[in-house]
C-alpha cells in the first residue's frame, strides 16, 4: 500500500520549535517533490513549503519564511519541516504530499500533488 506518515507533532509553547518527518511506505520517496501543506480549523488548507527531489529547490509562504526549514534526507527517505519560532497561528494539521511538477508557482496550490499523508497535529499554546 501506498502511502505518507507524517509524525513529529506535539504540543508546544510560543517561541518553541517541532520537527515534522514525512517518511514513505510502498514506494521510494528520493524521486519526489515534497509539499508540506496545513489547515487550521475553519480555514482552507494553505501551502507551506516545497522541495525538489535533490533538495536543491525549496519555496515557502510568506507566513513561515524565515522561520520553517524545509530539509531532506534521502538516504533515509525522509523530509522534514523544522518549525521555529512557533507562533499561535501555526496551529494546524499539518500534511505532506508528493508533487508532480516541480516546486514552481504553483506550489502552494493543491494542483499537482498525488499522494497525500495521513497528518500530523501541531498546537501552539502557552
Amino acid at each position: 500500500q501506498v502511502q505518507l506518515v507524517e509524525s513529529g507533532g506535539g504540543l508546544v509553547q510560543p517561541g518553541g520549535s517541532l520537527r515534522l518527518s514525512c517518511a514513505a511506505s510502498g514506494f521510494p520517496l528520493n524521486g519526489y517533490r515534497i509539499g508540506w501543506f496545513r489547515q487550521a480549523p475553519g480555514k482552507e488548507r494553505e501551502g507551506v513549503s516545497c522541495i525538489s527531489e535533490g533538495g536543491g529547490i525549496t519555496a515557502y509562504a510568506d507566513s513561515v519564511k524565515g522561520r520553517f526549514t524545509i530539509s531532506r534526507d534521502n538516504a533515509k527517505a525522509t523530509v522534514y519541516l523544522q518549525l521555529n519560532s512557533l507562533k499561535l497561528e501555526d496551529t494546524a494539521v499539518y500534511y505532506c504530499a508528493t508533487r508532480s511538477r516541480p516546486c514552481d508557482i504553483t506550489w502552494s496550490t493543491d494542483s499537482g500533488y498525488d499522494t497525500w499523508g495521513q497528518r500530523t497535529q501541531v498546537t501552539v499554546s502557552s
